[in-house]
């Protein structure tokens, strides 16, 4: 019986879903009155007013789930934003990336300014985003496009930079055009760098969406966080932090599987051991 319990591949999931029972648990214990230490807060009902506590949360994400089914509209409008600036980062990051890599000239003369632009805090681009593209959707995928791009393209340039001399030689030995050489490896070396960069990226495309909904928009969950926070509820902006951390999880398993698919003639870490 307590074999079962230790740690391993095989129960796996048992542990992951224990720890975040655990975690609810702590958190409910912890904002119930009379059971948080007298020394952190001035009164035992204040931790429960900056926390919030999990019963509450829970039941704000079934009222607008199930009850009032009001969130789906918002949640759509955010998943929109997110998708379009996901995609359209990842296929203009992958692009650039594979130009520049492969075309050395003009990475020469274009690396100071994408150093530049990489290193500008890129949130602040919002306001400016607003004016230009209004308060609809345009400007939140502007904002999680910029996020988005330079990660997927520093992974990119970097992935086909480091395809190994030796492949190329003989792949050129043999006849291989340019067209070729991309297809077969150049886009092999960089597929890995490619998903791990998407991986990072899902986040942050959902870090533009909600964002650009709290700078300016009439629609969205960072629209329904920023209006719980103005009344601090912070029950409300607890679910609504919790709502886009799950389908952020949901987008991310969606890249691990196409990344399964398309990266099956890559051995595992166990089979090149036993290699």
């Amino acid at each position: 019986m307590w074999s079962f319990l230790k740690p391993r591949p095989g129960n796996l999931r048992f542990w992951q879903v224990g720890l975040l029972v655990a975690v609810f648990a702590f958190w409910h214990v912890m904002t119930q009155p009379g059971l948080v230490p007298n020394f952190m807060f001035e009164n035992d009902r204040q931790a429960a007013f900056f926390f919030g506590q999990p019963l509450k949360v829970f039941a704000r994400i079934w009222t607008w789930f199930v009850t009032d089914a009001d969130i789906y509209r918002h949640l759509w409008v955010t998943l929109v934003e997110t998708l379009l600036a996901f995609g359209i980062g990842a296929v203009a990051g992958l692009g650039a990336g594979l130009w520049l890599a492969l075309s050395p000239m003009a990475s020469a003369i274009l690396e100071p300014y994408i150093k530049a632009l990489n290193s500008m805090p890129r949130i602040i681009l919002a306001p400016i985003f607003a004016v230009w593209f209004g308060l609809g959707i345009a400007s939140k995928v502007a904002l999680g496009f910029t996020l988005v791009f330079f990660i997927v393209f520093f992974n990119v340039y970097q992935g086909v930079k480091e395809v190994s001399p030796v492949v190329l030689a003989n792949a050129r030995m043999l006849g291989a055009s340019q067209r070729q050489l991309l297809r077969h490896v150049y886009l092999p070396s960089a597929t890995s760098w490619v998903f791990s960069s998407l991986h990072t990226s899902v986040g942050l495309a959902f870090v533009g969406a909600v964002v650009g909904e709290y700078l300016g928009s009439s629609q969205g969950v960072g629209y329904l966080i920023l209006q719980a926070e103005g009344t601090f509820d912070i029950n409300t902006v607890m679910a609504g932090i919790l709502v886009l951390t799950a389908f952020a999880l949901v987008l991310d398993a969606a890249v691990g599987r196409i990344e399964r698919r398309l990266m099956k003639w890559q051995p595992k870490s166990g089979e090149t051991e036993r290699l």
